[in-house]
């Protein structure tokens, strides 16, 4: 059974119903009769949903990058080991990622405006907590609450833009998205180095409190959307709980492998639990009457290829990510302020050509902007291959022009296409299947490319840090995993050019 939780399409509940449905028949052009709602277009505070929903996101993504530069001072401030520490990087985007579907669900019972509202709070409470926090167990569980609330806004993000967008333009305003999470995941060292030079670590969390209050004063004024919501939350606790051990013992196995470069206990164990939890989950979702995940939904082509194309794509493009500033530094001798101007040139890039994209899309939906997009990035990465041997520094800034463009047409008609692959009632389980087929992306992104660099170096004999490795045997390293994100590029072409 459904249930409306009509709110007058974004408007705040005091004003009459008169003035609700005149004022957005004239926003939107549609006639309104009697005050009847049903003739209330659910559009016409579209711009600034997708103000609210895209600067969270924003927000989100570039807390899950910016402890990075952070973490020598704060391991220096809580007199730790780079071990544990690293925990506040971790915590946060393993309980992100686990907790996508579960939110997904839930936004069917609570409403997707509702979730998102309280997601907004949580983010900005505990950015409050982590900031006032004195001591290093205290911090990774204000991170652990963080990680929670971005999950929140992450999952039901890409449901709530394409629930109040048009359908003429879901596809520019998908480009969107696309493109604040590429500036959010680049721009949040730049960002952290900033801050930190200039106030502290600690202000990499108080930021977030002014951003947050705009957010929640936003949203309460206009995140009030007509949707429906189910009458009873069941929610599948066995899969929840096999999902979340799979992530995290796959993210801690990944972990190991990183951080010591060769094969460890930890590593076997981890993967061996991680491998488990997924049979126990796909088990357990065939049989149960309301699975976390209808897995049916694979079944569909439209649904299922574009699902493994996002995760592909992330993997390659966070590979170059993690290993990117490894080569700048240790190689051209670049600081990092350099370096993240360098990394700026991408999503810069981007910005502009994500939208267009979309819009191209919503004019002649095809998926061969997608493999377009793709393919152009394939060209990057091979470029950024042999441009990271020669060091020729021209080569690779029209590489990370290039990168920006391909990854720019590809993602928008992706994302649009998965959110289309299935019918309105289901909008949250396709916007959180694509935050988690991302966020999944981005982890085994900095992991796959930290394991690849870390054999390399011990295959060459050397042991100590990154930044002190030999230039020319970290160039040809880094070429390597180029050439890798190279051809996972490839099998995103395929993917992206298979009739469904």
């Amino acid at each position: 059974m459904l249930r409306s939780v009509s709110a007058g399409c974004g408007q705040p509940l005091n004003l009459p119903l008169s003035k609700i449905v005149s004022e957005c028949a004239m926003n939107e052009n549609i006639p309104a009769e009697g005050g009847k709602v049903s003739n209330v277009s659910p559009f016409c505070h579209r711009y600034a949903v997708l103000f609210i929903v895209l600067v969270s996101v924003l927000m989100a993504v570039i807390d899950g990058t910016v402890v990075n530069i952070a973490l020598p001072s704060m391991t220096r401030f809580f007199a730790v080991d780079l071990s544990d520490s690293q925990w506040t990087i971790t915590a946060y985007l393993i309980t992100m990622t686990s907790l996508l579907l579960v939110f997904g669900k839930v936004s069917e019972y609570v409403g997707r405006a509702r979730l998102f509202f309280v997601g907004i709070l949580i983010f900005t409470a505990s950015s409050l907590a982590c900031g006032l926090s004195t001591g290093l167990p205290e911090l990774i569980l204000f991170r652990v609450i963080q990680g929670a609330g971005a999950a929140m806004l992450f999952s039901i993000s890409s449901a709530l833009i394409f629930a109040t967008t048009p359908p003429a333009e879901r596809g520019r305003a998908m480009g969107y998205i696309g493109a604040t999470v590429a500036i959010g995941s680049i721009a949040g060292p730049v960002v952290g180095g900033f801050v930190v030079d200039s106030l502290g670590w600690q202000y990499i969390f108080f930021i977030n409190i002014p951003i947050g209050i705009l957010l929640i004063a936003a949203a309460a004024q206009y995140l009030r959307i007509d949707e429906k919501r189910t009458a009873s939350l069941s929610l599948d606790w066995h899969g929840s709980v096999a999902m979340i051990v799979m992530f995290v013992a796959l993210i801690i196995a990944l972990g190991s492998l990183a951080d010591s470069g060769v094969i460890t206990l930890t590593a076997i164990i981890s993967g061996a639990v991680s491998i488990l939890a997924l049979a126990l989950f796909i088990r357990h979702e065939r049989r149960c009457p309301a699975p976390l995940l209808d897995l049916s939904v694979f079944s569909y082509g439209a649904f299922l290829f574009p699902v493994i194309a996002v995760l592909l794509a992330f993997v390659a493009n966070f590979m170059l990510a993690v290993v990117g500033p490894f080569y700048f530094e240790g190689v051209l001798e670049y600081r990092p302020s350099q370096v993240g101007l360098v990394f700026l040139v991408s999503p810069v890039v981007m910005v502009i050509v994500a939208p267009i994209a979309g819009s191209l899309y919503d004019r002649h939906p095809t998926r061969n902007y997608a493999a377009l997009g793709m393919g152009i990035t394939t060209i990057a990465f091979l470029l950024l291959s042999y441009c990271a041997l020669t060091r020729y520094l021209p080569g690779i800034i029209i590489a990370f022009v290039l990168f920006g463009t391909g990854f720019g047409l590809f993602q928008s008609p992706n994302n649009t296409a998965i959110m289309s692959a299935l019918p309105s009632e289901q909008l949250s389980t396709a916007s959180s299947v694509i935050a988690t087929g991302r966020n999944l992306g981005m982890a085994l992104g900095v992991s796959l490319g930290s394991i690849l660099l870390s054999f390399q170096l011990l295959a060459a004999g050397y042991g100590g840090d990154v930044i002190a490795a030999d230039p020319t045997l970290l160039a040809v390293s880094i070429s390597r995993i180029m050439a890798v994100s190279a051809v996972l590029c490839v099998f995103v072409v395929l993917l992206s050019s298979l009739k469904r």
